[in-house]
């Protein structure tokens, strides 16, 4: 059963980041919205979204929410400062570049924030499957600059990448962690995402005018809110609720891939040979995580040297 509830943990996390792919693309259809302006809606209209989905185990939670207030400052924190890094990376690097950095980065965050905090060790396939995403991911980050002459925007959409990746890692290891004092994922989800919905709140109102300049602008902002935002982040809770937050970002890698294939088609960015090894390393990555091992397998599996 354990097994069985960690596959479709697996499964939703996936989800998720086929959902989140999108967003690069949304938001080059609405060019003249600046990147702040995009993440605070997406993010701000998303979490509000949220917490009001959560409004009844919100409740419930109140006062165990109460206990871990610092914990939940920080997550929240982190979920208002993650989109305006990561939509930034993406304006200033390309929306290939910007996803690929910011979601092959946020594993190794993860990782380090268990052993660190919680004293987790990672299993070999674990590493394995992460070293494939992370190769694949620097394969992708080497194509796609290669086709960029814009080398110090690169470089500065790099950095906001990392940023926004080691943000993303400490929000989904604080929500991991309120769920595991017994608060329900919803009401861990809501709290966090709607408190970042909040701080994000006086920068959308400072700079969100052009959402408001076309028809156009304002559906941008709106997809972006309700689909990859809020429905993606449920899709994201229950999985991390089910997985370890190290291992369901490490599956959200699916990202890029889908991001990538999406700026081919509709931006018209180009992917050489080697970005497209890159994503078969991380399709292979997902293979290494997600499909059950036989049931012979999982006794030398459980009884293999840990690393790190």
């Amino acid at each position: 059963m354990a097994a069985q509830q960690q596959l479709y943990g697996a499964v939703a996390v996936l989800l998720a980041a086929a959902l989140w792919g999108t967003t690069g693309t949304a938001a080059a259809m609405a060019p003249e919205v600046g990147a702040v302006a995009i993440g605070a809606a997406a993010m701000g209209g998303g979490g509000l979204l949220q917490a009001l989905w959560a409004a009844r185990p919100l409740h419930r939670a109140r006062a165990d929410l109460w206990r871990q207030w610092r914990w939940l400052l920080l997550g929240a924190a982190m979920v208002a400062v993650y989109p305006l890094a990561f939509y930034g990376s993406m304006r200033l690097a390309g929306i290939t570049i910007g996803t690929v950095v910011t979601i092959g980065s946020a594993p190794v965050f993860s990782a380090l924030l268990e052993y660190v905090f919680d004293g987790l060790r990672l299993t070999l396939r674990w590493l394995a499957g992460a070293l494939l995403g992370v190769i694949g991911m620097i394969l992708l980050c080497v194509a796609e600059s290669g086709h960029d002459g814009q080398a110090v925007s690169v470089v500065w959409g790099v950095v906001l990448g990392l940023g926004a990746g080691l943000s993303y890692a400490l929000y989904s290891w604080v929500a991991r962690r309120l769920m595991q004092t017994g608060i329900a994922a919803r009401a861990a989800m809501g709290a966090l995402f709607g408190a970042g919905a909040l701080m994000l709140l006086p920068v959308l109102w400072v700079s969100g005018t052009p959402l408001l300049a076309s028809w156009n602008n304002a559906l941008v902002g709106l997809y972006m809110a309700l689909v990859p935002m809020f429905l993606g982040y449920v899709c994201f809770g229950f999985g991390l609720a089910r997985v370890r937050a190290s291992t369901a970002i490490t599956l959200t890698l699916f990202e890029p891939v889908v991001a990538a294939m999406l700026a081919m088609v509709w931006v018209g960015e180009r992917l050489p040979l080697l970005g497209w090894v890159g994503i078969a390393l991380v399709m292979a990555c997902l293979v290494c995580l997600t499909v059950p091992l036989p049931p012979r397998w999982r006794k030398s599996a459980a009884a293999q040297a840990e690393v790190l």
